[in-house]
């Protein structure tokens, strides 16, 4: 049987039209993967940047850049020491707040650098973080800002409560996070005694 020009050209309409569908189907599917994955870091994205597709082209970026790095759980060593030193921060809060939310940003640096993030620009890093820590990395953003704030002398104690808060959300993943090293995660954790210290003492 021999097909007319008007059935060829028909046919290849079909065909063109069945191929956008299944493109328009997985740009769909791969949309909402990155929408779950990053949850409010792809609206951050997309704000940013304006527009769903170079948000997405970003966030597809960070993952294959992040791809690359040997991000690697702590040993349980390693959490004892970096658990102790966020408490001894969170001691140094009552007395000197401004002090401990300086602290508290290098030992969260230390934490990342040991991990295996590699350690540059502060937009970098929080980028880096939010391929594995989508829903924290916001904190991170948060407590950085009040520290600028707090700098320039347009933020008081009550607003480096609000920072420490948000710095220890990103140490309590990063340092407790699930498939960490055998033995992590039955270590202490520091944030629920550090939130209740915060509301006892007066900081105001």
């Amino acid at each position: 049987m021999t097909l007319t020009p008007l059935e060829i050209g028909l046919g290849l309409l079909v065909v063109l039209l069945l191929a956008g569908i299944v493109l328009l189907v997985m740009q769909s599917r791969h949309r909402a993967n990155l929408r779950s994955k990053f949850g409010p870091e792809y609206s951050r994205t997309v704000e940013a940047v304006g527009s769903s597709r170079r948000a997405e082209a970003e966030l597809e970026e960070r993952e294959k850049r992040v791809a690359r790095f040997s991000i690697r759980p702590l040993s349980p060593q390693q959490v004892d020491m970096f658990t102790d030193g966020w408490m001894r921060i969170q001691t140094q809060f009552v007395d000197d707040p401004q002090g401990a939310v300086s602290r508290a940003d290098v030992l969260l640096t230390e934490v990342m650098e040991v991990r295996g993030y590699p350690i540059t620009d502060f937009e970098r890093r929080s980028a880096d973080l939010s391929v594995d820590h989508p829903q924290v990395v916001q904190n991170y953003r948060s407590a950085h800002d009040i520290s600028i704030l707090h700098a320039r002398g347009e933020a008081d104690t009550e607003d480096l409560r609000q920072a420490m808060i948000h710095y220890r959300a990103l140490f309590e993943e990063l340092v407790h996070e699930p498939g960490e090293a055998d033995g992590a995660a039955h270590m202490p954790r520091p944030g629920h005694v550090g939130e209740d210290q915060f509301r006892r003492r007066d900081l105001h």
